[in-house]
């Protein structure tokens, strides 16, 4: 038997160290070679670390959320043979899909997930909403109503629903007593749990990021009411006529080609400042960063060189780099390289946002839902009209 003791590859030009996103093995499981192991951070992806070679894990360093410096070992996997062998597997890129725990990709077999990080203490109780009369004996009608407990409100764990002693007791222990005579439909039940989440990986980068972007830009916003009308009707002529196989038109594509002429009358706007150099980089390319909600926080995906592309290649392009950073496909390239960021938030609603700076980035722009108004027209009639 030999061992084959693998070692924190060199997962990026010039980094030092790598944080543990997840281990899809522990000590005593068999892996296959090539079979993903272990996911690290580095920058805003994620890598997978595939097996070198079939064994058994033998010893496992690291946990979820620890930095690991390049070259520590991290994993121990006894193999056929005599030799030890130190080496390090190319890493597979990737972005980040789970902060806690990924499930085992279909290819291996299934794999233990680590612990969670999540501290879940005690429970919401549920507020039970029935139609008709509550199923229960007269002796427990007759506590629920000495305790003032609205049996409607209460779970029945009995046959049909029937609500018993048990039952009751838990529901006041739980903290659902009401007084019915203060004229409560259902119960206004106290809420003791809560959960404690360690934030690691891509939502901790994330996060530094825009307490970076806070704490060091002055952010100043100025706020303009834009008359959307006559856009709009344009957007839904082209869509209505648009050819097949060309990607529907959002608002996106129009604000982005908007960026693209305005931009080179305001380069300052479209650059990267360096605190440390004192240097402003200004940018002829609009490499227009497109920020997407996805489960793991907001992500920005680069619609690189937008100059150079019609609105239908941007609005194709949007929907690529927006599908991809939600379902975790997007590349590192995608993700990088943005000189100024656009995010919309009109789908969500709102009148007006703040949005913080995508750092080192001068400038972000962002919009939020378009009203209707009635608005006076050059004639002096009252005409409705869409603002955002």
């Amino acid at each position: 038997m030999g061992e084959y003791r693998l070692r924190m590859p060199d997962v990026g030009e010039g980094v030092v160290e790598a944080e543990i996103v997840a281990w899809h093995v522990k000590v005593g499981d068999t892996v296959e070679e090539d079979q993903d192991i272990v996911d690290v951070m580095t920058d805003k992806a994620t890598v997978e670390i595939p097996a070198p070679v079939s064994g058994t894990v033998m010893k496992i360093e690291g946990e979820a959320g620890d930095m690991i410096a390049v070259g520590t070992e991290i994993i121990i996997i006894s193999t056929e043979g005599d030799v030890v062998i130190e080496d390090a597997p190319e890493p597979r890129p990737h972005i980040e899909e789970e902060t806690i725990a990924p499930p085992p990709k279909a290819k291996a077999e299934p794999a233990p997930k680590p612990a969670a990080n999540v501290t879940s203490v005690a429970t919401e109780t549920a507020s039970v909403q029935r139609t008709g009369r509550a199923l229960a004996s007269p002796a427990v009608r007759k506590q629920a109503l000495e305790a003032d407990i609205d049996l409607a409100s209460v779970p029945g764990s009995g046959p049909a629903g029937r609500i018993t002693h048990q039952d009751l007791k838990d529901f006041i222990a739980t903290g659902g007593r009401i007084l019915a005579r203060a004229g409560a439909g259902a119960a206004r039940v106290k809420r003791m749990g809560f959960k404690e989440t360690r934030i690691i990986g891509l939502r901790r980068k994330i996060a530094e990021n825009m307490t970076r972007s806070a704490s060091e830009i002055p952010h100043i916003t100025y706020v303009e009411e834009i008359d959307m009308t006559a856009l709009e009707d344009l957007r839904r002529h082209l869509n209505a006529t648009r050819q097949e196989g060309q990607a529907r038109l959002t608002l996106l594509p129009f604000l982005s080609l908007a960026l693209v002429r305005a931009l080179p009358d305001f380069p300052h706007a479209n650059a990267h400042y360096d605190s440390d150099r004192g240097v402003l980089t200004e940018y002829e390319a609009a490499n227009i960063g497109i920020a997407t909600a996805t489960d793991n926080g907001l992500m920005v995906a680069v619609l690189h060189h937008a100059e150079a592309m019609d609105i239908w290649e941007m609005a194709a392009e949007i929907r690529r780099l927006s599908e991809a950073s939600r379902n975790g496909t997007a590349t590192r390239e995608e993700l990088t390289g943005s000189t100024i960021t656009i995010t919309s938030l009109g789908a969500i609603g709102g009148i007006v946002t703040t949005p913080i700076i995508n750092h080192p980035e001068t400038s972000i722009i962002g919009v939020n839902k378009m009203m209707e108004r009635p608005v006076f027209d050059e004639t002096g009639r009252v005409v409705p009209r869409l603002f955002m």
